[in-house]
């Protein structure tokens, strides 16, 4: 007789993002914003040009690549 269990399908957890996760986002993303600042305002001054991303949207995308990790362990 077969042995069925084995080929069952795994349940992943629902990801949730818990407060633990955003007290973190908010503090990598207020320690990235003005570095994210200044490197927006380097090419402005330097240049004359402004970069196409914004310096709120590189710092929320620092965070976000940067979050995660700490919870990886």
């Amino acid at each position: 007789m077969a042995y069925f269990s084995v080929n069952t399908h795994r349940h992943r957890a629902a990801r949730t993002e818990g407060i633990e996760y955003r007290v973190y986002f908010a503090l990598i993303f207020l320690f990235a914003l003005p570095v994210a600042v200044a490197g927006w305002l380097w090419p402005v001054l330097r240049h004359g040009r402004i970069p196409a991303e914004g310096p709120v949207a590189r710092a929320r995308a620092e965070a976000h690549q940067i979050a995660p990790m700490i919870f990886r362990g």
